[in-house]
C-alpha cells in the first residue's frame, strides 16, 4: 500500500487542472447540486465539465473522486442516484459517500464502483468503520481532523481499510455529520443542502466607529474593529457576548485552519495512506501554492530529505507568518 498519496481540492474544473498539474496524485470534486458538501453558486461541474475533467485528470495519472458527501432528504433521493450513474458512465475511480442509503444504492447498482466513507459519516471507532466496510465495501475511511497520531495508529491497527486525514485547510471542530448551526440560522442544511453559511444569507455592516459588523439571516456573528480584517459569517467560528464576559469571545472554536505540515514525516511513517488538502472554494493560487508544497515535502521525506513548508503559514487563518505552525494570533 503506497503511503503519502496527496488528495487535493478541486471546486472548479479550472482548479482541479491547477490541481494536478501542481502534482496532486488524486483530487476530489462534485457536482452543481445538493448531493456534495460544497454546494455554492459558482462552484462545482456540470456533467459535461466532470467528463473532462476525468479524461484530463487520467491523462496525466491522477485521479479523480466525486463527492457525494450529503444526506438525501426524503424524496429527493434520485439526485443522488443520478449523480453516482454520471460518475461511473464518467469512470471517476471513486465516489466519497456519507450517508448509508446512497452508499447501499451504489454498492447494489454498482459492485465494482469504489466507495470513501467521507468524514461527513463521522466514523472514528473501529467498530464503527468495520461496520461499512462489511456491508457498504467502503475501501477508505476519511478521518475526522481532531483525532491524534496515536489514536490513528489504533484504528489503523484494527481496520481493513485505507485510511485517509486531513493535512491543510479549514478546521472544523465540530462533529462533522452533524452540525445544525445553519439550518437553525437560515433554514438551509450543512448536511442535506451541502450549504454552510449560504452567502444569499451573509451581510456586512459598516458602523459609524469603523468597525465591521457580519451576519448570517438574523444573527450578529461578529463585529470587527477597523483594523481587522472581517471574516464570513460562520456560526461555529463567531464571537458571542455574555452576561459573563466583558467581551466577545469564541463560543465553539476560534477561526484558526489546520496546518499539520509539522507532522507530516510523523504521520507518513505512521502509514496514514492519503493526505488530504480541504479548499474547494479557494482559488486557483491557493490550489496550487499548497498543492506544490506539498507535493515537494512528501517526495522529500520518502527520499529521506527535510521538508520546506515554512510558505505555508501564510495561507494558515490565525496564524502569522513569524510564528510556527500551531501557533495561533490574539483575537480581541
Amino acid at each position: 500500500m503506497t503511503v503519502g498519496e496527496l488528495v487535493c481540492p478541486a471546486g472548479t474544473p479550472a482548479a482541479l487542472r491547477t490541481a494536478v498539474d501542481a502534482g496532486a496524485d488524486t483530487v476530489y470534486c462534485g457536482f452543481q447540486n445538493a448531493t456534495n458538501a460544497r454546494n455554492f453558486p459558482g462552484l462545482n461541474f456540470l456533467p459535461e465539465e466532470m467528463a473532462e475533467a476525468v479524461e484530463y485528470a487520467h491523462a496525466r495519472g491522477a485521479r479523480v473522486l466525486l463527492a457525494l458527501n450529503t444526506f438525501p432528504p426524503a424524496g429527493h433521493f434520485d439526485l443522488w442516484r443520478q449523480a453516482a450513474e454520471m460518475g461511473v458512465r464518467f469512470g471517476v475511480d471513486a465516489m466519497i459517500v456519507a450517508d448509508i442509503g446512497v452508499a447501499a444504492a451504489i454498492r447494489e447498482a454498482h459492485p465494482d464502483q469504489r466507495l470513501h466513507l467521507s468524514v461527513q459519516a463521522a466514523a472514528s471507532s473501529p467498530e464503527a468503520i468495520a461496520y461499512y466496510v462489511e456491508n457498504f465495501g467502503i475501501k477508505r475511511v476519511v478521518l475526522p481532523r481532531i483525532l491524534t497520531i496515536p489514536e490513528i495508529r489504533g484504528i489503523m491497527a484494527e481496520i481493513p481499510c485505507e485510511i485517509e486525514t486531513f493535512i491543510f485547510g479549514n478546521h472544523g471542530l465540530m462533529v462533522e455529520g452533524r452540525c445544525s448551526l445553519t439550518n437553525y440560522a437560515t433554514g438551509l442544511s450543512t448536511n442535506m443542502d451541502g450549504v454552510c453559511s449560504p452567502a444569499a444569507d451573509v451581510e456586512y455592516k459598516r458602523e459609524a466607529d469603523g468597525s465591521m459588523t457580519t451576519r448570517l439571516g438574523a444573527f450578529t456573528i461578529d463585529r470587527f474593529a477597523p483594523d481587522e480584517t472581517a471574516g464570513y459569517p460562520t456560526i461555529c467560528k463567531g464571537r458571542y457576548r455574555a452576561p459573563c464576559r466583558e467581551t466577545g469571545y469564541y463560543a465553539f472554536e476560534e477561526p484558526v485552519s489546520l496546518n499539520l505540515a509539522r507532522l507530516l514525516p510523523e504521520l507518513m511513517a505512521a502509514g496514514v495512506h492519503a493526505f488530504k488538502i480541504e479548499g474547494r472554494q479557494r482559488s486557483r493560487a491557493y490550489v496550487r501554492q499548497v498543492v506544490s508544497n506539498f507535493r515537494a515535502a512528501v517526495d522529500a521525506i520518502r527520499e529521506g530529505r527535510e521538508a520546506q513548508l515554512a510558505d505555508l503559514v501564510a495561507l494558515t487563518e490565525g496564524q502569522k507568518e513569524s510564528q510556527g505552525a500551531f501557533q495561533t494570533k490574539k483575537w480581541r
